[in-house]
């Protein structure tokens, strides 16, 4: 019997071979016209293990480390927020002394200043107590007397014009008197809504590319590994899926656009904080790229006149954490790491360190600072380089307060506890969207068409619910 030699580029892989080899028909091939032939394809060293040049590609779990997953019914999610429980205003205009009084203009109609009310009004400079003489919430402004000048505020000291602020500190009234011209006031509220957002995306591969088993040993972010590229690909898919997941709740934004009428959006975190919350440019509010204590110092004003949470959680850029670190090793180690409570953290330092988290006290409060992989991605915010007329477009990192708030949830229709960052997703009886994942086509003994291919949909619809966004702070 005769044995033919086969020609350059026939099959040579009609009988299965025993152990693995790199054939023709594999998915990574060498038959390409430099390299024809049956001999040039197995001359080269070839290395069957891919090489994770970027390690661990995936950004996701910055959600799941400090908000919590939570199932919803309806289409939007409602929540109502208190307001400040003591009344000041700003802005205001100050009259002259006249007849031993002052009127005082620009406040909101519908005002909660009463008569009788004690306020401290202040120019910015010099301040004065005042008593509240006559007021008409349908209008804009009181009349008030100075309690010790009887010239007027201006007499006092006090300088003429705008930018006038007052508080109230209580209310004062003659003996026999009523509260019948005293109007009660209602408490302030602010309600909330927002709404899930759909994501999808695909993957696909035909029944021929499924069928050819490369030689090439793959692993991926989801933990799978194996010879089949294709496996990998889907992997792939899997986890950029989940990552948009995740960065979706984070920049998206509610449309306004009249001519945006396809979709609807959604408020994401950096929205949320833009909007409700506070943004600086820097640590400190300048350009200068070093954090000092005194940096810290302005945050730590913004907080006592917000929510005073005590426990706060950075995270940051490479940059900004370098500026931290630095910031702290320039005073030694006294409040870093030692000295810190790690509350969140059951009181372990060890887990918090294991957690990528290092801390530090200032005043009354913690910080626990951790690097933050989205804003160094070099494919996403990492690969934004701001320079002088760009600084503060750039996201360098975000202040979180840990724990959680009390809120009124309209659909419960009672008080609750929430973090004060929590994803909700649509999930009922009939379907949880919260992460669905299904296949169809005619390969992988899956048989829903007569299309010669695998298909892999991914599905979830979620938004992202900021609590007291007050409390939160961008740094750009």
């Amino acid at each position: 019997m005769a044995v033919n030699t086969p020609s350059a580029g026939s099959n040579l892989n009609a009988v299965p071979a025993p152990t693995k080899q790199t054939l023709s028909t594999a998915y990574v091939d060498f038959t390409a016209t430099a390299t024809a032939g049956w001999a040039q394809q197995y001359l080269p060293e070839l290395y069957e293990q891919e090489v994770e040049r970027y390690g661990n590609r995936s950004v996701s779990g910055f959600l799941r480390m400090v908000g919590a997953e939570m199932p919803m019914s309806s289409d939007q999610v409602v929540w109502s927020e208190q307001g400040r429980l003591h009344l000041s205003y700003d802005s205001l205009t100050l009259a002259a002394d006249g007849s031993g009084a002052n009127v005082i203009s620009g406040l909101p109609s519908g005002h909660a200043i009463r008569t009788g009310n004690m306020i401290v009004v202040t120019d910015g400079t010099e301040e004065a107590k005042a008593y509240v003489s006559a007021d008409d919430t349908s209008s804009t402004s009181i009349t008030v007397k100075c309690y010790t000048n009887s010239t007027g505020l201006v007499g006092q000291g006090l300088t003429a014009g705008s930018g006038v602020s007052i508080f109230v500190f209580g209310t004062e009234f003659a003996k026999a008197s009523n509260d019948s011209g005293l109007s009660a006031l209602e408490p302030e509220f602010k309600s909330f809504t927002n709404k899930p957002m759909i994501l999808r995306d695909k993957y696909e591969i035909t029944g021929s590319d499924a069928s050819q088993i490369g030689w090439v040993e793959v692993t991926g972010e989801a933990g799978q590994s194996g010879y089949l590229w294709y496996l990998k690909a889907e992997g792939d898919t899997r986890t950029r899926f989940e990552d948009y997941s995740e960065i979706a709740l984070v920049e998206a934004e509610k449309v306004t656009n009249s001519n945006l009428t396809e979709v609807t959006g959604s408020e994401g975190l950096f929205a949320a904080i833009k909007d409700r919350g506070h943004t600086t440019q820097g640590v400190d509010g300048t350009t200068n790229a070093a954090e000092d204590l005194a940096d810290f110092d302005e945050i730590l004003k913004k907080l006592d006149g917000q929510g005073a949470i005590e426990e706060n959680v950075l995270f940051v850029n490479r940059a900004l954490s370098l500026d931290i670190d630095d910031m702290l090793a320039g005073i030694g180690n006294a409040g870093y790491s030692n000295g810190t409570s790690f509350g969140i953290f059951e009181n372990s330092e060890d887990m918090a360190l294991n957690l990528g988290f290092s801390g530090f006290r200032r005043g009354s409060y913690d910080f626990y600072k951790s690097d933050w992989k989205y804003l160094n991605d070099a494919k996403l915010r990492g690969g934004i380089s701001a320079d002088a007329s760009e600084s503060t477009s750039i996201t360098r990192g975000v202040l979180i307060p840990a724990g959680t708030s009390s809120v009124y949830d309209q659909i419960l229709g009672k008080n609750i506890r929430r973090p004060f960052l929590h994803v909700r997703y649509r999930a009922s009886e009939a379907d949880d969207r919260r992460m669905k994942s299904w296949v169809t086509g005619s390969v992988g003994g899956n048989f829903t068409s007569g299309e010669d291919k695998m298909e892999v949909h991914y599905l979830t619809e979620r938004c992202l619910v900021v609590q007291a966004a007050n409390n939160f702070m961008l740094f750009n």
